[in-house]
């Protein structure tokens, strides 16, 4: 079992949203983009599904630096969140021996957290 977790201000996500045009596109799928844009706060939509992907990626080792493929860890569905691996990661993770990625993700007003376990099942 491996396991990931991420931390993360809203309002970090919020600036970087108002600031930088290409944020959405390049951190998140087009999916994701129409939920959290759908939602009475996006901020805080987006900041989950980003601690989600920071976890994911930490649980499989493959580290959030400058290569990270953000939208290779897609996040879908309500309530229960999954995930879902194409690319790299999904290579990364038939390496590792791992067949399921279980996500938990929270808000509150001012913070977003990601756990992810990788298992194989």
């Amino acid at each position: 079992m491996l396991v990931g977790v991420d931390l993360i201000e809203i309002a970090r996500v919020r600036r970087s949203l108002a600031r930088y045009a290409g944020f959405r596109a390049r951190c998140f799928t087009a999916a994701e983009q129409a939920y959290c844009d759908s939602r009475p706060n996006p901020a805080q939509h987006y900041a989950a599904r980003f601690a989600g992907k920071e976890a994911v990626g930490k649980a499989l080792g493959f580290g959030v630096a400058v290569n990270f493929a953000w939208r290779e860890v897609e996040i879908v569905g309500r309530p229960k969140p999954s995930v879902r691996l194409s690319g790299r990661l999904r290579d990364r993770a038939e390496l590792l021996g791992v067949d399921e990625v279980e996500l938990s993700m929270t808000h509150s007003k001012e913070l977003a957290a990601a756990v992810a376990v990788a298992s194989d099942v």
